[in-house]
């Protein structure tokens, strides 16, 4: 049966190899389950509420990529997305939160009606070669940054943005071993390489401290406070128009991007297509949908994904994997708490244990590198552009748009603008207005 589903032969994998991929995947992403009620609350949002939300809501997205279209790319609320939820909508506009849920579900219904005409899939496939493996190199950047920065090991620095951390400390000394034994055993060619190191690591900082045991299980906290507590009806107004098309902009891309990323590092994306595109965006779009009416903001697809990917994963039944691991969460809050939780340290909050597989993956995502035309200023300037605006500004959103503007415009100066998609052309014109009219 699994293999009817799955076809895991003609993927070149097995079950015990997606079960890993999914479990990697998991733990690398775990730590939305605990950081999204704590942003949301901050909305007034009931922080038990959210967590539950948060969880079933990633399960159902994630399930629907595994059975729509047979991906091992996981679902869950947007980091950023929530920030913008709750910062700009609901604290500097003074939105009560009820309402920008119903303007996420706007954004949620209108991505589906694309989704379904295939308006989102065509984008995808009229993104030229170049910046298709740019993109995944910026994400891999990206998340490598990130990662540097949950161990500890990059920080803020007043004179310089970024510096090395104090590598003396407990948290960064547990990172850098779990990131010593994760590169060591994926050298070796060990299989779960990642997952082992995860493990390894989180059993290391126990004892330490830096990694604290709370027990098994919990009962789960009620989602009554938010479920089914958007107000659509009040998001229909003239004033909230912007704000749900940022919203519907932010998904769109950050989407787009995260699903090519992962695409390109697993080897789905065939002749400069991602074949089944149009279903793994409807997935997206539908857990969006669901999120907004358990009470969590915008679902998307997650970059961790690559971790899992990795580790071996390459078909949706690594997806359920990682998808009954959200509900098991509900249940089993204290130990998932124990593997995604953070330590703070000088009131920054870091994560040592899952921090070292964001690294490594960063490493992997570097080979799409060499695919890119470096020999053609109109195909590498672009390219250039988009890796390095990921991680130097912070958001796939806006290496993605710089990419497209100087893309069209060198193309355009040089007199190859027929080689640029009239879709892409549009969104170019689209992020220009964004820049100039919504920054």
């Amino acid at each position: 049966m699994l293999e009817k589903l799955f076809r895991l032969q003609e993927k070149g994998t097995s079950v015990t190899q997606e079960a890993i991929g999914g479990i990697t995947t998991f733990m690398t992403m775990a730590y939305i389950i605990f950081v999204q009620p704590a942003v949301l609350s901050a909305a007034g949002m009931d922080f038990g509420s959210v967590m539950v939300a948060t969880c079933l809501s990633s399960a159902l997205a994630t399930f629907l990529m595994a059975f729509l279209a047979n991906y091992p790319i996981a679902l869950a609320p947007a980091m950023g997305h929530n920030f913008f939820f709750v910062y700009t909508i609901c604290l500097a506009m003074g939105v009560p939160w009820q309402t920008a849920l119903g303007a996420n579900f706007i954004s949620g219904a209108a991505f589906i009606i694309l989704a379904i005409f295939g308006l989102r899939e065509m984008l995808v496939n009229a993104i030229p070669g170049s910046l298709k493996h740019a993109i995944a190199v910026g994400i891999g950047l990206f998340i490598a940054l990130i990662g540097f920065q949950w161990a500890g090991i990059v920080v803020y620095k007043p004179g310089t943005v970024l510096g090395l951390g104090d590598l003396h400390s407990p948290p960064v000394l547990l990172a850098l071993f779990g990131l010593f034994v994760i590169t060591i055993l994926y050298t070796l060619k060990v299989k779960g390489a990642i997952v082992l190191g995860i493990l390894v690591t989180a059993l290391v900082g126990i004892p330490t401290g830096i990694v604290t045991y709370y027990g098994v299980v919990s009962t789960p906290p009620s989602v009554a406070p938010t479920f089914f507590k958007l107000n659509v009806s009040a998001a229909f107004t003239l004033s909230l128009l912007p704000t749900v098309f940022i919203l519907f902009f932010l998904d769109l891309f950050d989407t787009v991007g995260t699903l090519i990323g992962v695409s390109e590092q697993a080897g789905f994306i065939k002749d400069g297509k991602l074949p089944g595109a149009r279903k793994a965006l409807l997935s997206d779009a539908i857990g969006t949908l669901f999120g907004t009416i358990m009470g969590t903001s915008t679902v998307t697809s997650y970059i961790e994904s690559s971790t899992g990917v990795a580790s071996g994963a390459r078909t949706g039944l690594a997806n359920v994997v990682t998808g009954l691991l959200f509900v098991v969460a509900v249940l089993f809050f204290p130990l998932v708490k124990m593997i995604g939780g953070g330590y703070v340290l000088n009131s920054s909050t870091l994560y040592p244990v899952t921090a070292p597989a964001l690294i490594l993956v960063g490493t992997l995502m570097m080979c799409g590198v060499t695919k890119i035309k470096w020999h053609d200023a109109t195909e590498a300037i672009p390219a250039f552009l988009t890796i390095v605006i990921m991680p130097y500004a912070y958001s796939i959103t806006d290496g993605i748009a710089v990419g497209f503007i100087f893309y069209s415009l060198l193309k355009l100066v040089t007199g190859k603008i027929r080689e640029v998609h009239p879709i892409l052309l549009i969104f170019t014109l689209l992020f220009i207005l964004r820049y100039i009219f919504l920054m």
